[in-house]
């Protein structure tokens, strides 16, 4: 019977939700539901937006602006029909790495090459294949950079008096811990009281915009009671947000190439955090996202806040969770809560000025602890011993090293891991007897096939699983271990369903290897991969090669082969 499902075409893919949407057909009643949704969810991202903004060495109104731009792009030109972005907590720690050391020009240059990387990898459709980068490795790192952020707020939750605080981890810690007898009772005061009303609203009211009232709170009390405490007035004297691009940085090779792991890691940060996002919107709505027309769209949204003057973005899971909460219909709400923003800015800036930096400490505090997802951590800690030092790895590397190395290291050790558990699955067994002089750790995995019988002279080899390049060399030991070289080598492929190019080199070299004992190969069974594989690369076409559909006609070929 003919396949009736049609694969969606290369458009359909990348096509943004949004136009999908409106030829649906949009109405009132869903302008209603975006607008209440987008106004819940700007009224969360405003507080977050400036203190995740000020985490990366930025001023306040870049997190605003990068919310604006990116967050009205990214709903919408994405593929998801709830999808929030802004800035996040996964791009504190690389975006302050790439300020303190390019300075705010190679912040740009490099968001810039992050997006295009982004607009690439969905025009080629990586989006369909970042969904497989292993469990551990994203955990570890996110909680990475949760424990990173936590640290960098410690100045000013407690009011030390540092003037620089070091990049490097222990280092960091041995400088807050020579300044924590300096701290400012009354800043401490206002962190932890933000602190509290955020924890008291998610307990007992967690409805309510918990940041937003923390930090409407804080800076009444700041205003009302002249506490001697930093705020963003006092740390920013004069700033106002502007919307004129920066200038354009100087583009040198030299450049490019210091900036590169920079921009592939927001690049990979982009892409992974913004597919977790939609896929967790899929399970809460029931619907589909189009994961290319995602990365396109996060591409292009970052290219634009570099080019105003913003920061790097990406799908915010929590906001997007709220802006499905909210009852949102559409991207419509998405490019609301970006609009909403942009008001603010416009026509309320100047509150801004007494908002204690205290109290976004604490938002981000929250941020931080909601990052480390500490119960799927200790989860992941009864995983087997493979995955466990995967997770501890890139969780170590991350926090101590670099993001970049953590991410690079996590994802080629999981890579490993992989491979090695593929290769104990596969079978390698074979009819005659082996000659057991080798007691290595690969002995046991060739065994006897001793129910099948076999005529004089002739040995069958039965390869169970994936024939790649971490089993191929187990073909090579059979005819190590049979003893005498038989007059005909069956080699069973029946059981195989995809093969690699080490594979066929492996199949090669015992063709070649029997040719020299002037051993007839019949390879029975191939599967249509790599049947495939093997006529492309000319292997079928080799002298003293037969081929058989299945086990028995190998069977009395070899018969007949004998009896020549």
């Amino acid at each position: 019977m003919p396949n009736l499902v049609q694969r969606p075409s290369a458009a359909t893919l990348l096509k943004p939700k949004l136009l999908t949407v409106l030829a649906e057909g949009y109405g009132f009643a869903h302008f209603r539901a975006d607008f209440i949704a987008g106004l819940t969810v700007a009224i969360v991202a405003l507080p977050l937006s400036m203190a995740l903004a000020i985490a990366s060495g930025a001023t306040p109104d870049k997190g605003l602006l990068t919310a604006v731009v990116a967050g009205f792009l990214i709903s919408a030109l994405g593929g998801s029909r709830f999808q929030i972005g802004g800035p996040t907590g996964a791009f504190v720690v690389v975006v302050f790495n790439v300020i303190a050391m390019h300075g705010y020009d190679g912040l740009v240059l490099a968001t810039l090459m992050a997006g295009m990387m982004l607009v690439v990898a969905g025009w080629l459709g990586v989006g369909t294949y970042i969904k497989y980068v292993p469990q551990p490795v994203i955990t570890g790192f996110t909680a990475g950079i949760a424990v990173i952020i936590a640290s960098s707020q410690i100045k000013d939750f407690f009011g030390l008096e540092i003037a620089q605080v070091p990049a490097a981890f222990f280092s960091k810690l041995s400088v807050l811990a020579q300044g924590l007898p300096q701290t400012s009772l009354v800043t401490m005061a206002v962190g932890v009281g933000a602190l509290l009303v955020i924890l008291l609203l998610r307990r007992y009211q967690p409805s309510a915009p918990g940041f937003l009232i923390a930090v409407i709170l804080a800076g009444a009390a700041v205003w009302l009671l002249a506490l001697p405490t930093e705020t963003i007035g006092t740390r920013y004297v004069g700033l106002t947000p502007h919307f004129s691009p920066p200038s354009f940085p100087d583009v040198t090779l030299a450049r490019l190439q210091g900036l590169l792991p920079s921009a592939f890691t927001m690049a990979f940060l982009a892409g992974v955090e913004s597919l977790l996002s939609a896929l967790v919107a899929d399970s809460m709505t029931g619907r589909r996202h189009r994961s290319n027309a995602e990365l396109v769209a996060q591409g292009f949204a970052n290219m634009a806040s570099a080019a105003m003057g913003g920061l790097p973005a990406t799908g915010a899971l929590a906001r997007t969770a709220t802006n499905i909460r909210s009852g949102a219909r559409t991207p419509v709400a998405g490019m609301l809560h970006a609009l909403m923003l942009l008001g603010f800015m416009l026509f309320a800036w100047p509150l801004t000025t007494y908002i204690p930096l205290a109290a976004l400490a604490a938002v981000l505090l929250v941020v931080a602890w909601n990052m480390s997802e500490l119960d799927k951590f200790r989860h992941l800690m009864k995983a087997p011993l493979g995955d466990r030092a995967v997770l501890l790895l890139t969780f170590g590397l991350t926090v101590m090293v670099d993001l970049t190395v953590a991410i690079e290291v996590g994802v080629v050790l999981a890579a490993f891991l992989f491979m090695h558990r593929m290769s104990e699955a596969v079978d390698v067994r074979t009819h005659m007897p082996l000659i057991e002089e080798d007691q290595s750790d690969a002995a046991p995995r060739v065994r006897n096939l001793d129910e099948v019988a076999l005529p004089a002279g002739v040995v069958m080899s039965h390869i169970s699983g994936p024939f790649f390049f971490g089993v191929a060399m187990r073909l090579g030991e059979v005819l190590d271990r049979i003893g005498a070289p038989p007059k005909v080598f069956i080699l069973d492929m029946s059981a195989v369903p995809i093969i690699d190019v080490t594979g066929v080199s492996a199949i090669e070299a015992l063709i070649e290897r029997c040719a020299g004992h002037k051993t007839q190969v019949i390879l029975s069974g191939a599967q249509k991969q790599p049947e495939q594989v093997l006529a492309e690369m000319g292997v079928l076409k080799g002298p003293g090669l037969h081929a058989a559909t299945d086990r028995d006609m190998a069977l009395t070929l070899a018969t007949k082969l004998v009896a020549v």
